[in-house]
């Protein structure tokens, strides 16, 4: 693969990552939660990235989105579970430190929780159907499939990375101020509600 391609995705790949949205939201409330769930969390998130990666490059991905109401499915499935986290986060607040005692049920929790809100996001499973083909060549040594899974696994380094931090981090500021932590808690809540409203409000314009 070209290093110019490779870096031009990185840089793609970073700028999309860097922009908050319901992913920030969702790493910020692990960390509140606690230092022990943030990684599992963010395993999740990068488990559904790595589907959506292997889905594309078998294919798969632009057949789904032909057949007529599957995208609309997906839409609606991925509103309505970031919608149903964000009530939660509203009425149940994360408190400081809850999840320290690192239970393995907790952690199994959070990963899951974390697979299913960034795997039934279908922003993510376009964004790999839109950008990752734009960065191969059908002339390279290497195969499309295999180009997209390189590239797929680079953009799941980065997100690690800033996902990790933004959880890491959020735990730091926020372990000596209870009710901050809540108040942030809740304000990832309410922003996860509007990401949800504004999923359905798209595909529902898009019909």
């Amino acid at each position: 693969m070209n290093i110019s391609v490779v870096a031009a995705f990185w840089t793609v790949s970073l700028l999309l990552v860097l922009t908050p949205g319901a992913d920030w939201a969702y790493a910020i409330s692990t960390g509140v939660q606690g230092r022990r769930v943030v990684i599992p969390a963010v395993a999740g998130m990068m488990f559904a990235h790595l589907c959506a990666t292997v889905i594309v490059a078998a294919g798969v991905g632009s057949l789904v989105v032909s057949t007529p109401g599957a995208l609309s499915l997906l839409t609606i499935a991925g509103a309505g579970y970031l919608a149903w986290m964000g009530v939660n986060m509203i009425l149940s607040p994360s408190v400081v430190g809850r999840g320290e005692s690192g239970h393995s049920t907790s952690a199994y929790r959070w990963a899951l929780r974390g697979a299913c809100m960034a795997g039934l996001n279908p922003k993510l499973f376009l964004f790999f159907l839109a950008l990752l083909p734009q960065f191969t060549s059908v002339g390279a040594a290497w195969p499309v499939s295999v180009q997209i899974i390189c590239l797929g696994m680079l953009h799941i380094f980065g997100c690690s990375a800033v996902y990790l931090a933004v959880g890491f981090g959020s735990h730091i500021v926020l372990a000596g101020r209870p009710d901050a932590a809540k108040r942030v808690s809740q304000f990832s809540g309410v922003v996860m509600i509007l990401l949800a409203m504004i999923l359905a409000v798209e595909r529902w314009s898009a019909l």
